[in-house]
């Protein structure tokens, strides 16, 4: 199992450096060295040399007892983190997937190891009927929801705008900001005082990316979303904030979402010299779902490997 990395981690070891050489060498035979990839590769967290760690790093304290938790895009990267976490504080999570069912079925036997309860939902959340089964399938089997993480993105470079076609446009704003609609819409009757909603963007929306325009632009749609919706809901007593991380070492990138070029650099140019790990952003999640953020809605935290942004 591997371990957690030490608070204030500067730079990698060997053998990150190794996985992620690895990982470029692996895109770079699978797409070649072109900047623009539309379609990106099987994403699956098991085809990375160097292994995400999601591990929770402390042990439980109650913090989501019996609480229901949906997170979307949960089967790996961060949304497997967090289910983890949100299973050792003691919810029952429903982890919804697009297409990757193994590493759904992985999630949820770490969830299960925790003790708690894990059902799987395949969907589509970029479709619009898509919130409205997810939450019907998770009111049928846990009767409850309680916290809401839309996680769920996608990304694909190019440093061309001409090379962007309407497709992935509407595809990537589909699936990383309409299905945030679609999703709160369906919960929103089944969402009580106390609860939280907890959106993830991305630095991207506060530094810009030049090889990410679409998916830059959704992030920024995001923070605005989520800071509106926090002024919409408050009278409900229901908390809107998002999580904005920085590079972290995910299926995402390594497996198309970014160049090969920039995967064997991934996360370099930050503070700290590397990307972050799933189980280094899981806790801002965390934070956020529970009652020790019960003064905060419609703020952003910024788990970005000390990376200071106008946040």
């Amino acid at each position: 199992m591997s371990r957690k990395s030490a608070a204030g981690k500067v730079g990698e070891t060997a053998a990150e450096k190794r996985g992620k050489q690895a990982a470029a060498r692996k895109l770079r035979k699978d797409v070649g060295d072109t900047k623009t990839i539309p379609t990106p590769p099987k994403d699956r967290e098991a085809d990375l040399d160097r292994a995400p760690k999601w591990e929770p790093r402390y042990a439980g304290s109650g913090r989501l007892k019996d609480k229901v938790a949906i997170v979307t895009g949960g089967d790996s990267g961060i949304g497997r983190a967090v289910s983890a976490l949100f299973a050792r504080e003691g919810a029952d999570v429903a982890i919804v997937y697009k297409s990757n069912k193994a590493d759904a079925e992985e999630t949820a036997a770490i969830v299960g190891a925790e003790g708690r309860t894990a059902i799987l939902v395949k969907a589509d959340i970029g479709k619009t009927n898509a919130g409205k089964a997810i939450v019907d399938k998770v009111m049928s089997k846990l009767k409850r929801i309680d916290v809401l993480v839309n996680n769920a993105g996608e990304q694909h470079p190019a440093d061309d705008i001409r090379d962007i076609t309407p497709d992935q446009l509407q595809r990537t704003f589909a699936t990383n900001i309409f299905g945030m609609f679609y999703l709160v819409q369906a919960a929103l009757p089944h969402l009580k005082k106390g609860a939280a909603i907890i959106n993830c963007t991305s630095v991207t929306m506060y530094q810009g990316s030049g090889g990410l325009l679409d998916y830059s632009a959704t992030k920024g749609a995001i923070t605005a979303f989520t800071r509106s919706l926090s002024e919409n809901l408050i009278e409900k007593g229901i908390r809107v904030n998002a999580v904005a991380p920085g590079p972290i070492w995910t299926p995402l990138n390594p497996r198309g979402g970014a160049p090969a070029d920039k995967v064997a650099s991934f996360g370099e140019t930050t503070p700290m010299k590397r990307p972050g790990e799933p189980n280094e952003v899981a806790p801002s999640f965390l934070f956020l779902a529970c009652d020790d953020s019960s003064y905060m809605s419609g703020q952003v935290l910024h788990p970005n490997g000390g990376t200071v942004v106008n946040g």
